[in-house]
Formats: C-alpha cells, sequence, structure tokens
C-alpha cells in the first residue's frame, strides 16, 4: 500500500497584523487609550505642520537685507546666511578664518577615520597627534607665517567643538581614575577621590565655570596669568570627571564577584586584573548613561557665555542684539539646534554601534 504525501500549504498571518497596517495596528492603535492619543497628535500636526511649511518655505527669505525681512510674511532665514561667517567663527579676524575651517575639516575627518576599532593601534595614535599639533597650529598660529591669534578671538563654533572634544577626551579617563580610587582599599586614596566627587557633583558647572574666571586668578602669585580658554576646559574636564566617575563605579559594582575571583586565581595582579578583565566588561556595561553624561557635557558648553568667551550661541545672541536682525530669534535659534542636535546624534548613533558590535563581539565568542 503506497501512500502520497501532499504539501501542506503555509498558513500565512491575517494582512491586518502584517505590513503597515499590522505596524499602525501594533504601535498607534494597539488600545483605546493609544488610539485616542494617536488621533489627537494626528489632528495638532495637521494643524501645525502647513502653517510651519508655509512659514518656514513658502513665505520665506533666505537673501535678503534685515529691512527686507521685517516686511515679509515668513521666516527670515538670512539672519543666518548673511551672517554665517561671524556665527560660525565669531571674532576669529575675518581674513583668517580659513584656518578654523580647515582644523574643524581636520578634526571631523579624523573622528570619522577612527570610529572603525579595526584602526586603533599606535599609528592612528600618531596621525592624531600630529593632527591636534596642525590643529593647534592653524588655531594659535605664530609658525610659518602664521599670524598669531590670541584666544580670546577664539570663538563660534570652532571654540564650542574644541571645549567640548578636549573635555570629553580628558575626562573620561580621569573619571575612570576617580571610580577606581573611589573602590580603592587604601583609606587616604579613597577619601580623597569621594571627597572629591561629591564636592564637584555638589555644585552646578557655572560655579566652577565662575571659580576658574573670577576666583582662581587672586590665588596666583602677581604677574602670573593662565588663559580664560584653558580654565574653562579644565573646569569642565573637572566637573565632567566627577559624573563619569559615578556611572563607571556603578559599573564596577555591578561586576560578579566571581570575575574578581577568577582573575585572581590567574594570577593576574590588579592592574592586569582591571585593565584586561573587569574594566573592559563593566565600561561595557555603562556605555548608555555615559554617553548620556558626555551628551550633557558637550551642550553645557554653552555656559562659557557666563565667563565671556563667545561660544556660537552667544555669537548667534550677537547677532540678535543688532536692530536690523531684532525679532528672528526663532530663525537663529533653529539653526543653532541643528547643530547641536546633529552632534548628540552623531555621538548617540555611534554609541549605539558600539553596543551591536560589542554584542555580536561577545556572543560570537
Amino acid at each position: 500500500m503506497s501512500t502520497t504525501t501532499s504539501p501542506i500549504a503555509e498558513i500565512k498571518p491575517p494582512a491586518t497584523n502584517v505590513g503597515v497596517i499590522g505596524w499602525l495596528r501594533t504601535h498607534l492603535f494597539n488600545g483605546v487609550f493609544n488610539s485616542i492619543a494617536t488621533i489627537c497628535i494626528l489632528a495638532i500636526l495637521a494643524r501645525i505642520i502647513p502653517e510651519f511649511i508655509q512659514w518656514a518655505f513658502i513665505e520665506s527669505v533666505w537673501f535678503t537685507s534685515g529691512q527686507e525681512c521685517h516686511q515679509a510674511k515668513g521666516a527670515c532665514w538670512s539672519v543666518i546666511t548673511q551672517n554665517i561667517r561671524f556665527n560660525i567663527f565669531g571674532y576669529f579676524p575675518y581674513e583668517h578664518q580659513w584656518r578654523p575651517l580647515l582644523a574643524m575639516i581636520i578634526l571631523v575627518c579624523m573622528l570619522i577615520y577612527s570610529r572603525d576599532w579595526n584602526k586603533w593601534n599606535k599609528k592612528l595614535g600618531y596621525v592624531w597627534l600630529f593632527a591636534l599639533f596642525v590643529m593647534g597650529l592653524l588655531m594659535k598660529g605664530g609658525l610659518f607665517g602664521l599670524v598669531s591669534v590670541e584666544t580670546t578671538k577664539w570663538s563660534g563654533l570652532p571654540l564650542t567643538l574644541l571645549l567640548s572634544f578636549f573635555g570629553i577626551l580628558a575626562s573620561y579617563p580621569l573619571g575612570v581614575v576617580l571610580a577606581l580610587g573611589r573602590r580603592s582599599n587604601m583609606p587616604i586614596i579613597k577619601s580623597l577621590c569621594i571627597v572629591y566627587i561629591e564636592m564637584i557633583r555638589g555644585v552646578p558647572l557655572i560655579t566652577m565655570l565662575f571659580m576658574s574666571s573670577v576666583m582662581f586668578p587672586l590665588f596666583l602669585p602677581e604677574g602670573v596669568t593662565i588663559d580664560k580658554v584653558l580654565r574653562a576646559q579644565v573646569a569642565i574636564i573637572l566637573f565632567t570627571a566627577a559624573y563619569i566617575a559615578e556611572v563607571v563605579r556603578g559599573g564596577l559594582q555591578a561586576m560578579d564577584k566571581g570575575q574578581y575571583e577568577a582573575a585572581e586565581s590567574m594570577g593576574l595582579n590588579y592592574y592586569q586584573m582591571m585593565r584586561l578583565v573587569i574594566l573592559p566588561q563593566a565600561l561595557k556595561i555603562v556605555i548608555p548613561p555615559t554617553v548620556g553624561i558626555l551628551i550633557s557635557a558637550f551642550k553645557d558648553t554653552s555656559l562659557v557665555v557666563i565667563i565671556a568667551l563667545y561660544d556660537i550661541l552667544n555669537t548667534t545672541k550677537s547677532i540678535l542684539t543688532e536692530p536690523e536682525w531684532t525679532g528672528f530669534s526663532t530663525e537663529a535659534y533653529i539653526f543653532i539646534a541643528m547643530i547641536y542636535y546633529v552632534c548628540c546624534f552623531s555621538m548617540s548613533q555611534y554609541s549605539r554601534r558600539i553596543e551591536k558590535e560589542l554584542e555580536y563581539k561577545s556572543t560570537s565568542e
């Protein structure tokens, strides 16, 4: 007796559960409350978006004078296009503004090139040192025929990137060291780290900047001065490092005790245990909160306005104080918000990429 087998027809899910309709039902209309909220939000967007498009694009002006902007019905993007060089470079000498532009291009190119971990080696480190020297030379000048520019004229976007980049670069390892010191078994080291972290976290960044600009010079010997930009940079580094230290300490406490015991059983000393076993796992755990602190540090650079440093936010405010451009703060701040968004979003996306790469590496091993 022979039996024949026929293929069983594949049962497909209902059309309302897959595709666009399925996504809408799952994410936007998966209950009475969510359905009502979705309808209300769509109604608000239907009311706002057409008016915004009308204001921002259809009736807007882009390359006109301030007088013509006051007569326009839409947005005045001319406040940006007509003042873009001052907005970006601030008080840096006009004829030498190609120098900070080139320095920013080098920085961005180096960051993009260095995002691949496979390229991290000694050669890349030497390239970074050379790139930092070139960027410093372009900003400061004084060599190879470049006119020297005082740091008091460093302003706009280059100053924002300078304070944020070096603030992040230096505060992260300092925060790791402070976290290790706080968990140290040596009472003096532990006490000093605790006092430092709690003292710094107990005051706002504005206070730190004010102290570095006004109070700190009073304690210096007569005739000794320290550059204002450098003082602000140090204040940002010290402030950010204290917050990173607490995040890293949380990652160290989350480590299982067996990891320490396994490392000790292999004969590793404290330095080897932390470098090879504990820190790689702890830092991986705290990537999301660490990136949040670094993004916050990037945005907090705008607070240097209180010590008369003209970052990109303050150069924008200077433009808006001119009678010709008074009343167009919305357009100017939208432009600044887009710059901050691009930078912060890039940092966030890079952190997600690191998390995925580390997760894939751990699962493949």
